[in-house]
């Protein structure tokens, strides 16, 4: 028996890209027993939950999760899974990178990892509707919370990671010149926390700023961190520097616990067509291996998958290629 890993296949694409991802897992002989579980829609069907209770219980006790795409159903009552998720095993550092693969892109040779605190900011999900004569919904407030514990936790992490990857420079992303109090706390605590690594370069820049910046010359980056919005947004914009989200992994870490993922959407227009591109939750398996120590099977796999989109023979629809999800994974294989 392997290493037990909680796997959510997901909706739309998800169950494809699944099976691929752990057919080269297999292939590259990597140690683990996959508990397979529902969730989204998929969850909703068999358990009339979105998040089964047994799902939750499963990702307690393996304590690692590979996560395919996942539906919201729509209606009340029914919030972000992964939001949910991410509270529930207090997944404080969204980790999303962007790493040059297709050729030929606008952008060469981008390498930049997107530190995003996950469970603070304004998604903490304080707001209400103010009342002014009969309107009930005449104004809405939401209130944004930062703490000095979470911004710390969520700086350090950037820090080390940049020294665990030899990387060599942190730039913090903020608009304290603005939101003096809560993001000049964030951006306080930056300060404090820099002069710790003395080996990592510190820059700190306002959010518009940095959004231009990485248009302009995004190889002046390196590591990024920043508050929960503003690295919603720029993980997005640095993915499409990449190509877009078709290759685009993440990963949710707390202490002791992580659940891995595709973050693009469930792609219900190809589902079933065996034509999805499963890269971006092959990649997010490489992240998984890394952290489970088993970082030279993680390099091989990436190597693989990057040899195959930059030969172009055998690549999905997205990736300018004609290959089906099986051809694909087949070609990966064969890399290995």
């Amino acid at each position: 028996m392997g290493t037990p890993v909680t796997l959510i296949p997901g909706d739309g694409i998800g169950p494809s890209i699944a099976s691929a991802t752990v057919r080269i897992l297999e292939a590259a002989g990597a140690d683990i027993s996959f508990d397979v579980q529902s969730a989204g829609m998929a969850g909703l069907a068999t358990y009339g939950d979105p998040i089964p209770e047994q799902t939750l219980d499963s990702i307690r006790h393996t304590r690692v999760a590979l996560k395919g795409p996942l539906e919201t159903p729509v209606g009340e009552g029914f919030r972000s899974i992964n939001v949910a998720l991410r509270k529930t095993f207090d997944l404080y550092a969204n980790v999303r990178p962007a790493h040059t693969i297709v050729p030929g892109g606008r952008y060469q040779g981008i390498d930049i990892v997107l530190v995003r605190e996950n469970t603070e900011g304004l998604y903490v999900g304080i707001e209400h509707y103010i009342k002014v004569g009969n309107d009930a919904r005449a104004a809405a407030e939401s209130i944004a919370i930062i703490t000095r514990a979470g911004s710390e936790r969520i700086i350090r992490y950037a820090f080390d990671y940049a020294v665990k990857h030899g990387r060599r420079k942190v730039t913090l992303v903020h608009k304290a010149n603005i939101l003096k109090f809560s993001q000049g706390l964030f951006l306080d605590v930056g300060r404090l926390v820099a002069r710790e690594y003395a080996g990592i370069q510190f820059n700190e820049m306002i959010v518009d700023a940095a959004a231009m910046n990485l248009v302009l010359r995004p190889e002046k980056f390196d590591v990024i961190v920043t508050t929960n919005l503003f690295g919603d947004i720029l993980s997005d914009l640095i993915s499409g520097l990449v190509g877009g989200l078709g290759l685009a992994p993440g990963a949710n870490i707390g202490q002791g616990c992580a659940i891995f993922e595709a973050v693009h959407g469930t792609a219900p227009d190809i589902a079933g067509k065996g034509v999805a591109n499963p890269g971006a939750l092959i990649l997010a398996a490489c992240m998984m291996l890394e952290y489970m120590t088993d970082g030279e099977r993680a390099a091989r796999i990436r190597n693989a998958l990057e040899a195959v989109i930059r030969e172009g023979i055998s690549t999905t629809g997205d990736l300018g290629g004609t290959a089906s999800t099986d051809q694909f994974t087949d070609a990966i294989i064969a890399r290995l």
